[in-house]
């Protein structure tokens, strides 16, 4: 099993009275009046750090995502990918992702290819649907669009990547004459392409047609992932497809400290603030009509038994740990509960979220030490027998033997 350090790259600094005060920590959120430049300089600056200090433990896959007028999360991945991929490592790099529904396909191609090349063929390209906060509310795009840009921009960037150029598209969205992206990736055909989603059955729909592994982002925990990612191996036994545990991921938050009450005394307001600020959003920005499928969201209501859970996540740390939205505690509560999280989803890919809103970097940085250290060695011993065909030919960190030998004739 691998584990991804994963970094939203969120703005730490928020009033107490923040959730009282504001509509909504997304799309609405007043950028002059709680944004300084000068903590952003500080706080980018510690992203870094703490991605290349993970990086330099030994995890197996550093990464971040995209996310637009938004507290917990930064704007433009590839930037932070391209700082990290000039690094001498054998780390994956995974963006998770590039939102295709609001950015022009042909560059985040070319941006893509850039970096895998600069980085030595270690990019993960996550390809997400895009959230409505960052496609119906910031981008503005109506709600029955934001799919069907999605099918046409992973089909132009798949073109993009393995098509001789230049050459034509004439899409329903994109209408390129000359599709010619200098340079092309350096993993051949090009690089692994990840689907992230929320339960979209359309989603597991496309994973399978493809071939492509999925990963589920949710902040609710396993627990609640459990139904959906049924539904997702459902899929793939159906297309006739084997079980590999790669073709899955989860992402998770984790907080490690030597003991369990020692963890709920680090952590324990900082994971507060992550569920009672930075996730205040009231449900009309989520569940916008027409974003999603009738049939997805039935499926959704049917497994989760409401809608709007995804929105409601206000709670204590008490209620975080007891629902499984937060994993905390001593190396051997963290490790035994992941790894009964593993099986019960059957994921060969952690994302582990391990800077929590309002942590500071030290903290971070206690908290992926000892994960490094304690944990990690233990997850690794999941699913020796599989080979992770999506994973970066480049990035030949913790190989099972099937993966190494694959990586090898790939070259």
């Amino acid at each position: 099993m691998k584990t991804i350090w994963f970094h939203m790259q969120g703005y730490r600094d928020l009033p107490d009275d923040f959730a009282q005060r504001y509509e909504s920590s997304w799309v609405t959120v007043p950028n002059r009046e709680l944004c300084d430049p000068e903590q952003v300089h500080k706080y980018i600056n510690w992203n870094l750090d703490e991605l290349e200090y993970a990086d330099d433990l030994g995890f197996d896959g550093i990464g971040t995502n995209e996310h637009h007028s938004n507290i917990y999360g930064f704007p433009m991945p590839l930037i932070t990918a391209a700082t990290l991929a000039r690094r001498k490592s054998d780390a994956a790099i995974c963006i998770l992702g590039s939102t295709l529904a609001t950015t022009t396909p042909v560059r985040v191609a070319e941006e893509m290819a850039w970096v895998d090349c600069m980085s030595g063929g270690r990019l993960v390209a996550g390809m997400p649907v895009g959230i409505p906060m960052d496609t119906c509310g910031v981008a503005g795009l109506p709600p029955t669009h934001v799919r069907p840009r999605w099918y046409e921009g992973m089909e132009l960037i798949r073109q993009a990547w393995t098509r001789p150029g230049p050459f034509p598209f004439n899409g329903r969205f994109n209408k390129v004459r000359y599709v010619n992206p200098w340079p092309v990736p350096l993993q051949k055909p090009h690089p692994p392409m990840w689907l992230l989603g929320g339960g979209s059955l359309e989603t597991y729909d496309y994973a399978a047609k493809y071939d492509l592994p999925y990963n589920y982002l949710s902040f609710q925990g396993a627990k609640i992932a459990k139904a959906q990612m049924d539904g997702f191996w459902e899929v793939i036994e159906k297309a006739g497809l084997d079980d590999n545990p790669y073709r899955a991921g989860f992402a998770q938050f984790l907080a490690v400290a030597d003991t369990d009450s020692e963890a709920e005394r680090l952590y324990g307001k900082h994971i507060e603030n992550f569920f009672n600020k930075a996730w205040h959003i009231p449900p009309h920005y989520i569940m916008v009509p027409g974003y999603m499928s009738k049939k997805s969201l039935a499926a959704i209501a049917e497994k989760a038994g409401d809608v709007n859970a995804f929105a409601k996540l206000e709670t204590s740390y008490a209620h975080a740990i007891e629902s499984g939205s937060v994993i905390a505690g001593s190396p051997d509560t963290v490790a035994e509960r992941l790894i009964q999280a593993a099986k019960d989803l059957r994921i060969g890919h952690l994302i582990a979220l391990m800077q929590i809103q309002s942590m500071p970097t030290e903290l971070t940085k206690h908290s992926t030490k000892l994960y490094a250290e304690k944990v990690m060695p233990r997850l690794r011993e999941l699913w020796p027998d599989y080979e992770d065909r999506w994973w970066p030919t480049g990035a030949t960190r913790n190989q099972s033997a099937a993966t190494a030998l694959a990586t090898k004739e790939a070259k």
